[in-house]
Formats: structure tokens, C-alpha cells, sequence
């Protein structure tokens, strides 16, 4: 098998709810759970978070939607203008709404509205939304702004140290990697600390471990960091050793 084949093997975990770590979002990972048609959702927090993790984690059940701003333009608006007796969506997931055009801002206006009309009905759905910052900071058009807040609202703090270190060995172990404590711990101190890089700079470690036939180890990393052949481009610049 050559190296191309080598590396696109073992695709990192998908997002789920069962893989979140929660570290002091507890609380928020259990609305997330437990939100219902009919219930609208919040949540807010800095870059690495798990905003992202939390809604697709919520959008994987089945018939459920998640959208980003990568998507058309005109998603949110064709949800909420779909036929009145049409059933929707059991959860509609919209994420990063802090980049969010005039467009889509009236989009998800419209199916804030939707959602509304049909809380209390057989057609109700749940909709969570998520962004960088509380609704009153967020650079939105007033009406959606103040829509950001009709229900649950939950604050997301960054993981921990500890609470990174316990992801990433879950990580390593849902993809049966033997993983010596010390990686993680050299991973912790020389990189950035946001958990998806983290994550993502695991899952390219355990394709170069692959692709070389080497065992993980802190050197194999180094030396996969020090590789002019290998691009990872998810990952931080590297910290003054």
C-alpha cells in the first residue's frame, strides 16, 4: 500500500454526543440531550469550545439538519417558507451565526418565526443555534438578536487541561491506539491549545504512524512535525522548544 493510500485511512471520529467531552459544560450538553420540539436552544462560546461538536453531534439523529455558512444562502430561508402542512425537520442545527450575511440573518429570522408557530403544535421542531458571543454582543440585526434568547441560552467554557487530556485519550482509544500519556502531555505543552487541532493533529500522527510503520511516540511526532513531505495544515505553528 503506498503512502497516499496509507494516509486516508481511519477517518477521525464523527462529532456525537457521546464523544463530547464536557469538562464544566455539563449543564449544556445535558439541554442538548434533552431538547424537544418545540424548545429552542442557544449556545455561545469562543473558538474550540465544542459549539460545533454539540450541534452536529445533535443534527446526526435521523431527519435532522445542520447548517453552517458554507451551505447555500438560501437553506434557512426554503426551511421556513416550506408548505405550512409539511412536517419539518425533528431539530434544525445552525451554527457560527456571528458570520452570518444579511441573507442568512433573514433566513434564520424567518425560521425563528416558524419555529414559534409551530412550538405548540404536531409540527413543532427543536431549533439550536450557536455562536461566539452572548445574543446581546452578537453583530446581528436586532430582531434576530433578541430571537437569540427566546429560550435555553448556555455559555461554553474551554476545556481544562485535564479535560483535554481526558479527549484526546478517548480519542486515541475509540481508535485503538496505543498511546503513551507522555504524547499528549508534549502535545499539551509545545502546540496551541484548541481541542479540535488537538484532535486534528492526533488524527494526522496516527496516519503518519501508518504510513512510516513506526510506533507513536513524542519523537515520531516531532520528526512528523520536522516533515517537509507532510502537510497538516489544521495544525498551530509549533511553540519555542
Amino acid at each position: 500500500m503506498n503512502r497516499q493510500l496509507l494516509l486516508d485511512v481511519l477517518p477521525a471520529p464523527a462529532p456525537t454526543l457521546q464523544n463530547y467531552i464536557a469538562g464544566a459544560n455539563g449543564q449544556a450538553l445535558a439541554a442538548v440531550r434533552a431538547l424537544a420540539p418545540g424548545r429552542a436552544l442557544y449556545l455561545w462560546g469562543a473558538a474550540g469550545c465544542g459549539r460545533s461538536h454539540l450541534l452536529k453531534g445533535l443534527a446526526s439523529t435521523p431527519d435532522a439538519i445542520y447548517v453552517d455558512v458554507q451551505q447555500d444562502a438560501r437553506t434557512l430561508r426554503s426551511l421556513a417558507d416550506a408548505d405550512s402542512a409539511a412536517a419539518m425537520p425533528p431539530v434544525v442545527a445552525v451554527d457560527d451565526v456571528h458570520n452570518m450575511d444579511e441573507t442568512r440573518q433573514a433566513g434564520l429570522f424567518a425560521l425563528y418565526n416558524r419555529w414559534r408557530e409551530c412550538a405548540a403544535t404536531n409540527r413543532a421542531f427543536a431549533l439550536a443555534v450557536a455562536g461566539d458571543r452572548a445574543p446581546i454582543s452578537m453583530p446581528l440585526r436586532e430582531d434576530l438578536r433578541t430571537r437569540l434568547g427566546w429560550d435555553l441560552v448556555f455559555r461554553l467554557d474551554p476545556l481544562s487541561d485535564a479535560d483535554k487530556l481526558a479527549a484526546l485519550s478517548a480519542q486515541a482509544t475509540e481508535r485503538g491506539l496505543q498511546l503513551a500519556p507522555e504524547v499528549i502531555q508534549w502535545m499539551l505543552t509545545h502546540r496551541e491549545r484548541d481541542i479540535r487541532k488537538l484532535a486534528a493533529l492526533l488524527d494526522a500522527l496516527d496516519r503518519y504512524s501508518l504510513a512510516t510503520g513506526r510506533h507513536i511516540t513524542v519523537a515520531l511526532l516531532r520528526a512528523m512535525l520536522a516533515d517537509p513531505n507532510h502537510k497538516h495544515h489544521d495544525a498551530p505553528t509549533t511553540r519555542a522548544l
